[in-house]
């Protein structure tokens, strides 16, 4: 073989191997053009991060009841259990609101306390609340302030709710 034989099969080696890249390269190209044809149009959705329960709680104006409510307008109330240190829990409901009367009761083992004066005591809140479609469980620790009113010489006293503070 001489050597020009050599330089041409050479050459032709060097086009087949170019043709073939150039054929996988179009194969390749085709794919992704075909592929991206059929994508359906991408949908961006806003993951919205999920918000912890927190409580409030407001007295109407003579303080018999205690209305809690979630801070957070999403939150959806589903039930409400507030308990006291040892006295049985107190149902409230999805309402949400705490009648004096059932914290009076839950309150009555306790010593005398002074009437006209802000008084507090720790509650633990239970509830289970809807955000975003889904159940939800939360709660914590709080501070329920109240005062006693009445008494006298025949009268009894009563308790009258003042707030709900974390």
């Amino acid at each position: 073989m001489s050597d020009l034989q050599t330089r041409r099969r050479w050459i032709n080696l060097g086009e087949t191997i170019a043709l073939l890249a150039l054929v996988v390269s179009a194969a390749g190209v085709w794919i992704a053009w075909k592929s991206s044809n059929e994508d359906k149009a991408t949908r961006i959705v806003e993951q919205r991060q999920s918000v912890p329960l927190s409580l409030r709680g407001s007295a109407d104006r003579d303080g018999e009841a205690l209305t809690i409510v979630p801070v957070e307008s999403s939150h959806g109330l589903q039930s409400l259990t507030v308990t006291l240190k040892g006295a049985p829990p107190i149902e409230v409901g999805s309402h949400g609101r705490l009648q004096a009367s059932d914290v009076q009761g839950a309150l009555k083992d306790r010593p005398k306390e002074a009437k006209d004066v802000t008084h507090s005591v720790p509650v633990r809140i239970d509830a289970r609340y809807v955000e975003m479609g889904k159940d939800r469980r939360g709660g914590g620790s709080y501070t329920l302030r109240y005062k006693w009113e009445g008494g006298g010489l025949f009268g009894s006293r009563s308790l009258r709710l003042i707030g709900l503070s974390r």
